[in-house]
C-alpha cells in the first residue's frame, strides 16, 4: 500500500497559540459570546474533508456553541460564490479557486485552516482495465477527467504531464464528478480520470482500473490541495463566530491523524464500504496553515497562466481576535 509521508509548517498550533484563542482542549467561548451560533458549511463529502465529520461527531463545534449545517458542494470552486453571496459562511475549496477569486476581486477570502495535503499515491490519473494507455507518454493526446477545471487537479495533471514527458497542451480536459468518473471511462467517455480517495481504491477493486501516472510526485509532492475559509467580510462581523469555527475544525484535523478513526467515519460521510476504507491512500490533515506552504500552489497557477497578479497569501490567513 502507499504510504503518506505527514508534513505540515507551523502557522498556528492547535496546542498553544493565540491565534485560536487558548488551549486546544477546552473551548474558549460560548453560544453566548458568539455573533452567530448557526453556521452553514459547504463542503464534499470525500475523503480529504472528513475532519468536518469528525468534528462534528466529536461535539467539538457543540462545545463552541456552533450549530453546524452541512451543504454539499459540486466542487471547491462552488465554495467561493456561495461565500460570496453569503449562503456560505465557510466552506473548503481548493487553493487555487481561492486564490484566483482573491486576484480577481471576485471575493477577499479568509483561510480558516488548512484542510488536505497531497503525496505520493493519492493524487492519481487512472485508465480502464484493458487501456491502451499503459503508460504516462500514452496519455499524449488523449482526453482526461477532471472535476474541475483551473483548480489543483488540473494545474498538478500539467505538471506531473510535462515531468513525464508530456506536453499538457495536447491533453483535452473534460469535466466530471469525481463519483461519475469510473463511469465515464467504463463508457470510454474518457481514456483516462484524474481521480482521488475513495474513487482510486474503489476503481481499483470493482473494474480494475489502473494508475498511470501520479500527480503528486516531484514538483508537486506534499503540495497544499485545500483550505478552510470563510469571507473576510463575514471574518470581521463575526470574529469569534470565526474563531470558534477554526478551533473545532482544528481539532477534527488533528484527530484524522488516527487512520482507524478516519476508516471508521468515512463509510458513513462519504459512503465508503469498511474494505475500501481500509486500503484507500490518505494525504494529511496539517493544522496548521503556512504562507510559505502556499506559495508552491501560486507559483504553479504563475507557471501554467492561471494567475497574472501577485497575491500575498499571508494576509489571508485568519488570525483570530484577542483571547477572550
Amino acid at each position: 500500500m502507499r504510504r503518506i509521508a505527514l508534513s505540515c509548517v507551523l502557522a498556528f498550533m492547535l496546542s498553544s497559540c493565540s491565534a485560536l484563542g487558548g488551549s486546544s482542549e477546552s473551548s474558549q467561548s460560548s453560544s453566548g459570546g458568539l455573533e452567530q451560533t448557526k453556521v452553514t458549511v459547504g463542503t464534499l463529502p470525500i475523503v480529504d474533508t472528513v475532519p468536518l465529520a469528525i468534528a462534528q461527531e466529536k461535539g467539538y463545534f457543540k462545545q463552541e456553541g456552533l450549530e453546524v449545517e452541512v451543504k454539499s458542494l459540486p466542487g471547491g470552486a462552488a465554495a467561493v460564490p456561495g461565500l460570496a453571496n453569503g449562503e456560505l459562511q465557510f466552506a473548503f475549496g481548493n487553493y487555487v479557486s481561492f486564490f484566483t477569486a482573491q486576484a480577481k476581486g471576485v471575493l477577499d477570502i479568509k483561510l480558516v485552516a488548512d484542510a488536505y495535503q497531497a503525496t505520493q499515491g493519492m493524487f492519481l490519473i487512472m485508465t480502464g482495465k484493458g487501456s491502451e494507455v499503459g503508460k504516462p507518454l500514452g496519455l499524449a493526446g488523449k482526453k482526461i477527467a477532471i472535476n474541475t477545471k483551473s483548480n489543483i487537479v488540473e494545474l498538478t495533471a500539467r505538471s506531473s504531464l510535462e515531468a513525464a514527458g508530456v506536453d499538457p497542451k495536447t491533453v483535452t480536459f473534460t469535466e466530471i464528478p469525481f463519483p461519475d468518473m469510473q463511469a465515464a471511462l467504463e463508457r470510454n467517455n474518457v481514456d483516462a480520470a484524474f481521480m482521488v480517495e475513495p474513487y482510486i481504491t474503489q476503481s481499483e477493486r470493482s473494474a480494475g482500473m489502473v494508475p498511470v501516472l501520479d500527480a503528486a510526485t516531484g514538483a508537486t509532492q506534499d503540495v497544499p490541495i485545500a483550505a478552510w475559509a470563510t469571507s473576510a467580510k463575514f471574518a470581521q462581523a463575526s470574529p469569534k463566530t470565526t474563531a470558534a469555527f477554526q478551533r473545532a475544525i482544528v481539532k477534527g484535523q488533528r484527530d484524522a491523524a488516527d487512520r482507524r478513526l478516519v476508516e471508521q467515519t468515512v463509510p458513513t460521510y462519504a459512503k465508503v464500504d469498511k474494505d475500501t476504507a481500509s486500503l484507500m491512500n490518505l494525504g494529511s490533515w496539517p493544522t496548521s496553515l503556512s504562507a510559505v506552504r502556499m506559495q508552491r500552489v501560486i507559483d504553479l497557477m504563475k507557471k501554467y497562466g492561471v494567475l497574472d497578479k501577485p497575491i500575498d497569501p499571508a494576509a489571508m490567513i485568519f488570525a483570530g481576535p484577542a483571547p477572550f
